[in-house]
C-alpha cells in the first residue's frame, strides 16, 4: 500500500503505536503525521506509558491521530470491556516507538504488568521494537540477552539503534530509535519471510 515517493511498502491495515519514555517520543507526532500522509488508508491507535508523557501529550497525539490517546494503565474505575485483549486482538501490526532499555528488558522476560505488555505478550500481530539506548546501553550483557529473547519470537523484529548524541554526555555515545520508516521495513522483512 504505497501512498507516496520514498516511503516504504506498508501492508499494515490496523497499526497500534505505543510509545515508551524516551526522549525519542518527543518526535512521536512527526512521525505520526508522516504516517497519516504516507499511508492514508491506515488505521493508527497509539497508546502512551506514563513515562512518555513527560516528552510528548496525550492533547498532541490525539490532535493527529483523531482518536483518544490511552495510557498504559490498568484502569482503577469499573470499565467495560479488557484493554490488553483490544489491543492484542486489534491490530495486525505493533510498533513500539521509541522502545527504552526498561520496556526491551520487561517484554523480552516475559513481563505482563500492563496492558500492553499482557497484550504483546499474547497477541499474534507483527511486533516491531524500536529501542533507544543510553550510552554503553548496546554492550550489556543483559540488552544482548534480552535482543536474543526477542529474536527468538517469531512475530517480533528489532530495528538497529542509530548513534546520536547523548544529552548528558554531549558525546555521540548514545543510540537512538532507528527511524519509523526503517522500522517499517524491518517489519515487511519478517511479514514477507513468516508469508514464504
Amino acid at each position: 500500500m504505497r501512498e507516496l515517493s520514498g516511503v516504504p511498502a506498508f501492508s499494515a491495515e490496523r497499526l497500534l503505536v505505543l510509545a515508551t519514555g524516551s526522549l525519542g517520543a518527543a518526535f512521536l507526532p512527526y512521525w505520526l503525521n508522516w504516517l497519516r500522509h504516507g499511508y492514508p488508508r491506515l488505521d493508527v491507535r497509539v497508546v502512551l506509558t506514563r513515562s512518555a508523557e513527560r516528552f510528548v501529550t496525550r492533547q498532541s497525539v490525539a490532535a493527529i491521530v483523531g482518536k483518544n490517546v490511552p495510557l498504559d494503565v490498568w484502569p482503577d474505575a469499573p470499565e467495560p470491556g479488557s484493554p490488553h485483549v483490544e489491543y492484542a486482538s486489534w491490530p495486525d501490526t505493533v510498533l513500539v516507538y521509541p522502545a527504552t532499555y526498561h520496556f526491551v528488558s520487561r517484554f523480552a522476560g516475559g513481563l505482563a504488568d500492563t496492558p500492553m505488555l499482557l497484550a504483546l505478550q499474547c497477541t499474534a500481530a507483527f511486533i516491531g521494537i524500536a529501542p533507544a539506548l543510553p550510552p554503553g546501553a548496546d554492550r550489556s550483557h543483559a540488552y544482548r540477552g534480552n535482543l536474543d529473547a526477542l529474536a527468538s519470537r517469531p512475530n517480533v523484529a528489532v530495528a538497529e539503534p542509530v548513534p546520536t548524541m547523548s544529552t548528558h554526555t554531549r558525546e555521540r555515545d548514545a543510540l537512538a530509535a532507528a527511524p519509523l520508516s526503517a522500522l517499517i521495513e524491518r517489519v515487511e522483512k519478517l511479514r514477507a519471510e513468516a508469508g514464504a
